[in-house]
């Protein structure tokens, strides 16, 4: 496996790393109206921009683009899917969804965080900003021909907050209401000592048509096409196996400058295999036509099949600048046998990073240190006297490392059985009360020390076969459960489960997101990300300082304190990342030249655009 990170990409803030956008246009001036926002108000582009730099504004249209999932967001699946309504927690929701809906404003992915307005054509901010006045487009439309209309965006958000999946409610508990005066003007208030990023998650979530919902319910699964706004509706679809978009024609935001050169292909297609191997040889065999590869054995290995020898796949590796983000097993904390920090680092310990990296993923990957790998957020070395001016409080409270050089985890020497490591985890696990007993490993209790890790996929089986032998070798029964996706979901919602791989996609403009996954409620919340179950008093303070900071230099201290405190938890064994995108697809597409630098991906499919004289080559060659 390799980068099983994007298999389960999960978001994490509004924006990545960058230094502040020195001279250009302000968002935040208090009390004017503005066409785009950002976290510390720095906007690239004008009012008057013609389109995003990194968009071909003259890239026709036509064409179908087929694909695999690669990212999920709330009740997505990779494997499946079961409903179109991918913003609530029952059922699986289908994949490209959000391209079926119109939100307040979008992300420029060329910028760190900033957004300029879709449906909003301007936005004034109140002097105490808790006040965000949007005032809509006229010509906004549902695809019915009906007017989009503040009082569908009033509706929508507050909805969204009330109803919406647990992650989107949390995100949103700093919105207090959202009010419609009139059919132009959507009034969005937010509470005193707000997240600095809730106003930008709420710009981007998606308008529902409040007529349409009227006689439904809004909460509840379902297989009927929503109304929508966006530059896409759902066409042909079967359960399970695959859904089109089919791209509206005559959209109503076509020409606006955030929308021109994107959205190019007629049709959308996303397929769903329960298993890799499985769609692999589906591109194979042209059942999909773009592929983004996880796995370094299949790159290093399987793209040497006909189409790639003559041309008809192309095979490309695109650069990755974004932060790489968590990638690990997470450690169910909840449970008891995990809450000693010394069990835990024992399975860290356990872990050869270099003999599996080396012998399983050819040696494509580096080690994963923290959350903010790859990053400026990341901690290094000692903490500087700004890091101790947040830390001292927890003085302790908290690890003594906290205040030294953070933990980083060890290097083997590549055997698969570290010797030395393996004592070391044996030590800690005596330290902590789990004895040998009989040639198995046992806790405190009595009981003998199992470990069962949770799997939704058997490409993730070779990952685990070494850890599992090392886990034994240390006395501890562990085994491999792999369930279908919908049950892994529900057990990983109800935090049913010992061991699980996830990643979180890390922002350098985080804020809010942060609750979520690492927050003491969201420990006890049913669906959230903090699969850990981390209930820290220092963490809960330091996510608080964090959603506080007002410019990036306090932004990225507190980060680094709050990394300290993360790691010296011991609440992951962490992995690995890689800072390209490894990506084929059958020639008959173009793109620009490198994604920007903030996308998520590689830009695909929203950016690209098919080449007609390929496409009418590959016609011709069927």
């Amino acid at each position: 496996m390799t980068l099983l990170s994007r298999r389960h990409l999960l978001g994490l803030g509004v924006g990545v790393l960058s230094a502040p956008l020195m001279g250009a246009a302000r968002a935040t001036d208090a009390g004017r109206e503005a066409h785009g926002i950002s976290v510390f108000g720095d906007l690239k582009y004008p009012a008057d921009f013609p389109h995003f730099d990194y968009v071909n504004p003259s890239a026709p249209k036509g064409g179908v683009f087929s694909l695999i999932p690669s990212v999920r967001a709330y009740n997505q699946s990779f494997q499946t899917f079961n409903s179109l309504n991918a913003y609530i927690l029952k059922g699986e929701g289908a994949q490209g969804m959000d391209m079926t809906f119109a939100p307040l404003m979008v992300r420029a992915n060329d910028e760190p965080d900033a957004m300029y307005g879709l449906v909003a054509k301007s936005v004034q901010i109140s002097p105490n900003k808790l006040i965000y006045r949007f005032t809509l487009r006229p010509e906004a439309r549902f695809h019915d021909g009906s007017k989009l209309t503040a009082q569908d965006a009033a509706f929508s958000l507050t909805a969204l907050k009330t109803k919406g999946h647990p992650l989107i409610v949390q995100q949103m508990r700093d919105m207090v209401k959202a009010e419609a005066p009139d059919d132009a003007t959507l009034v969005v208030t937010f509470a005193e000592k707000r997240a600095r990023d809730v106003p930008l998650y709420v710009a981007g979530l998606p308008i529902f048509s409040k007529a349409y919902y009227a006689a439904r319910a809004f909460d509840e699964s379902t297989l009927d096409r929503p109304l929508g706004s966006g530059p896409y509706k759902v066409g042909k679809f079967e359960v399970n196996r695959y859904i089109e978009f089919e791209r509206v024609k005559d959209w109503w935001a076509a020409d606006l400058a955030v929308a021109r050169g994107s959205y190019n292909f007629d049709i959308v297609r996303y397929e769903f295999y329960r298993d890799r191997d499985v769609a692999f040889e589906g591109f194979t065999a042209k059942n999909y036509l773009f592929r983004e590869e996880f796995t370094a054995r299949v790159w290093a290995t399987r793209y040497d099949f006909p189409a790639v020898k003559d041309g008809r796949v192309k095979l490309e590796t695109l650069p990755d600048e974004t932060p790489s983000g968590a990638q690990g097993w997470f450690i169910n904390t909840r449970r008891e046998k995990f809450g000693d920090p010394r069990v835990r680092e024992a399975l860290i310990q356990a872990f050869d990073f270099e003999w599996t990296n080396k012998t399983i993923m050819y040696g494509a990957y580096a080690r994963t240190h923290s959350p903010f790998q790859n990053s400026d957020m990341m901690a290094k070395g000692p903490p500087s006297p700004e890091e101790l001016k947040l830390l001292e409080p927890f003085r302790g409270q908290v690890p003594d490392e906290v205040f030294g050089s953070p933990f980083v985890p060890p290097v083997s020497d590549g055997s698969g059985q570290d010797r030395t490591l393996l004592r070391k985890a044996s030590q800690l696990l005596l330290d902590a009360g789990l004895a040998i007993k009989d040639g198995k490993r046992v806790l405190p209790n009595g009981e003998v020390f199992k470990i069962e890790f949770l799997v939704d996929e058997p490409s993730l089986e070779p990952h685990h076969a070494p850890y599992i032998k090392n886990l034994g070798t240390l006395g501890i029964e562990a085994s491999l459960r792999l369930v279908d996706p919908v049950q892994y979901r529900a057990r990983v919602e109800d935090f049913d489960f010992d061991m699980t791989i996830e990643r979180f996609s890390m922002s350098a403009t985080p804020g809010d997101a942060m609750r979520p996954f690492f927050s003491s409620q969201a420990a006890a919340t049913k669906g959230s990300y903090n699969l850990a179950g981390i209930a820290s008093p220092a963490i809960d303070v330091l996510i608080e300082k964090i959603i506080g900071a007002d410019n990036r230099t306090d932004l990225t201290v507190a980060c680094r304190a709050f990394d300290r405190v993360f790691r010296a938890g011991r609440y992951w064994v962490p992995q690995w990342y890689r800072t390209t995108h490894p990506i084929a697809y059958w020639d008959q597409f173009a793109h620009p030249e490198k994604p920007p630098r903030y996308a998520q991906g590689v830009g695909a499919p929203e950016n690209w655009w098919t080449d007609q004289n390929k496409a009418a080559k590959a016609e011709q060659a069927k």
